[in-house]
């Protein structure tokens, strides 16, 4: 059996520090495939780092791990919440820290997979995420304005104050939008400088899956056609009689674009045509966001994540 207590090969010149190996992308990009192979290979378990799967219910728009994966290979921090709960990057950090130590003490290989660079950044860089209490004066100014002047007018706002939430918040979320105004406000700093990075708690190994963009935007547009013909309509149209069709989960891409059509805004077509759109940028923020990070592995094949990752742990 590995003993992932041990250091790396390539770092055994400092401090050694427990091994996690990291498995990021874009949406649709095969993470989720990728991670089981490599858990299964190297006697793994999943730590899900998807800002939308902690949620219970939001299961075929979320492309979440099946049952049938869940029993293969144990995954972590997949519905841990309901639709009506809110969660951020610093619950996300200490949850996830726990769990790998966790894993680490069945001495098992923690395997980090998911698409949220922030909640990634948190643990891999060690972020100090300050919690900045919700302003209500501020937050009920900030939503006039949205009702007003439009979000675009809102997260162009933000970028004045910090260029470097483009890389960060959702345009298109208004509720992260609003978040990111309060905490600059706030903390009269950006909201990108808020976060301090310590001394690293893992040796991680971060593995990205490179796919051509012709070819991404068609595994895209096939995912999407594929989750409305399992279902997803209904998935939404029973979620929304349990919970308001505002709660900031359906601000999820998918539910709320279903939740327009539901409400009678837009044709199933066009609501499939604006899905496909905006999960084709959100996956284009995604890429722009991960390729900053100078210390990730870009790979084609899984026969190269298993050489990276076979080097790294033995």
């Amino acid at each position: 059996m590995v003993d992932l207590l041990k250091p790396s090969k390539k770092k055994s010149q400092i401090k050694p520090l427990p091994r996690v190996v990291v498995i990021i992308g874009p949406t649709t990009s095969g993470k989720t495939s990728l991670g089981i192979k490599l858990a299964k290979k190297f006697n793994g378990e999943i730590v899900s780092a998807d800002s939308c799967q902690i949620y219970r219910g939001l299961d075929i728009g979320t492309a979440k791990p099946t049952l049938k994966e869940q029993q293969a290979i144990l995954h972590h921090l997949i519905d841990i919440r309901d639709q009506n709960q809110s969660y951020n990057a610093a619950q996300y950090k200490r949850d996830c820290v726990k769990v790998i130590r966790q894993i680490l003490n069945k001495d098992k290989l923690p395997i980090i997979v998911g698409g949220t660079g922030l909640y990634i950044k948190a643990v891999v860089d060690n972020l100090t995420i300050p919690h900045v209490k919700a302003d209500p004066l501020l937050r009920k100014e900030l939503e006039q304005e949205l009702q007003d002047r439009g979000l675009d007018f809102l997260y162009n706002e933000l970028i004045k104050l910090d260029p470097e939430a483009a890389y960060i918040v959702d345009r298109r979320n208004p509720r992260r939008v609003i978040r990111a105004l309060e905490i600059a406000m706030g903390t009269k700093k950006p909201f990108s400088q808020t976060r301090r990075q310590g001394k690293p708690l893992f040796d991680f190994l971060q593995i990205g899956i490179n796919w051509p963009e012709e070819k991404l935007r068609e595994r895209i547009d096939k995912r999407i056609d594929a989750m409305v013909g399992e279902g997803l309509v209904d998935e939404v149209r029973n979620l929304i009689k349990k919970y308001s069709a505002g709660t900031h989960a359906f601000e999820a891409i998918g539910y709320r674009e279903i939740i327009d059509y539901l409400q009678g805004e837009s044709s199933l077509k066009a609501t499939i045509e604006l899905m496909k759109k905006n999960t084709w940028r959100f996956a284009k923020r995604q890429l722009t966001w991960f390729r900053k990070d100078k210390s990730i592995h870009w790979i084609t094949t899984q026969a190269q994540a298993e050489k990276l990752a076979r080097s790294f742990i033995i």
